[in-house]
């Protein structure tokens, strides 16, 4: 090798980068301390973006395609370094190649409940996960902004400032949506895009766009959830429980009017009829002014029925007047 040869390898003449990664957000060029050959060939790839710095300051900025790096094709850089006259000169600065593909499926979620208020609730104590899309559009000022001189920069890195960010946002944005949590889960989409310029806001501060953002899920305590289940099971039930109550009471008058004698030893479920047969005619008690008159017979039927049960036994006079008195008094 001759001395030419020598200092012709001293000199980078190709620059380019084949991400053979999924992750990497910046790679800095590595040039070993080499200067750039004057008119040396850079190839920026689909999705790929390279900025040029010179001591700590922007260089010029290049989109996708192949370019000669030359002082005439350098106007930012060659403006920076002061070049007067030495445009053949080999020179050093450093190369920065951004990634500005679509990264999808990351991960966000709260490490601990948050409280927010509810419409329904007042206060409630919600843990949300979900999943977003990101990507760089503003190079110098992702680099800026976020790396600062890192050589290498991955997409673990940005996601976990990204997450904290969207936690911080996220109840906030809840709360302006004024959403019950029982009605989130129907609402995910629409509350999604409520949420995503709040999150751009602060994503445009690192050079970010968000692309889409997903709430998968949304958990309340499981106190919470226990109570929800069994609403739910009571509100399925509707009149069957009323159903069910007046079926069983009128089992047992059966039972009783073929067995006068077992009146002394149950009264312990009169109190129960009674009160069975009082929640029927509430529960059953028409509520328009044409229904009036059906309304006063079923309470003339319910104090026969009573006095029928005071005549064999099982009702006491006591039990038996104060329940005339309860069925008149709404006459």
């Amino acid at each position: 090798m001759g001395l030419f040869d020598f200092i012709k390898n001293e000199f980078v003449e190709v620059i380019d980068w084949t991400d053979d990664t999924t992750d990497t957000v910046i790679y800095k060029f590595p040039d070993k301390g080499n200067k750039i050959m004057n008119g040396a060939q850079l190839t920026v790839r689909e999705s790929q973006v390279v900025v040029l710095m010179n001591e700590g300051e922007f260089g010029d900025l290049y989109n996708p395609g192949r370019h000669e790096l030359s002082t005439q094709n350098m106007p930012v850089t060659t403006t920076l370094k002061s070049w007067k006259y030495l445009f053949d000169s080999p020179f050093k600065v450093d190369v920065f190649f951004v990634n500005t593909k679509q990264f999808t499926n990351l991960k966000w979620g709260t490490s601990n409940p948050i409280i927010m208020r509810d419409p329904e609730f007042k206060q409630v104590r919600l843990r949300s996960f979900g999943t977003y899309t990101m990507r760089v559009t503003d190079p110098k000022k992702f680099i800026k902004e976020f790396a600062g001189t890192n050589p290498w920069v991955r997409i673990d890195m940005v996601s976990e400032q990204l997450r904290n960010t969207i936690v911080s946002k996220l109840f906030e944005g809840l709360a302006e949506a004024g959403v019950s949590v029982l009605d989130l889960a129907a609402n995910f989409t629409e509350i999604g895009e409520r949420l995503k310029p709040i999150f751009q806001a602060e994503f445009d501060i690192w050079g970010i766009e968000l692309g889409k953002f997903y709430i998968e899920n949304v958990s309340l305590p499981e106190e919470v959830e226990k109570m929800l289940d069994k609403t739910t099971e009571l509100g399925m039930l509707g009149d069957k429980l009323n159903q069910f109550n007046q079926m069983q009471s009128g089992i047992a008058l059966e039972k009783l009017a073929e067995n006068p004698g077992a009146a002394g030893t149950a009264g312990i479920g009169a109190g129960v009829i009674l009160t069975n047969m009082m929640q029927s005619q509430q529960t059953t008690q028409p509520t328009t002014a044409t229904s009036a008159g059906n309304d006063q017979q079923k309470m003339l039927d319910l104090l026969k029925q009573l006095g029928e049960l005071k005549t064999a036994g099982i009702l006491t006079e006591e039990e038996f007047n104060k329940k005339k008195a309860e069925i008149l008094g709404k006459l």
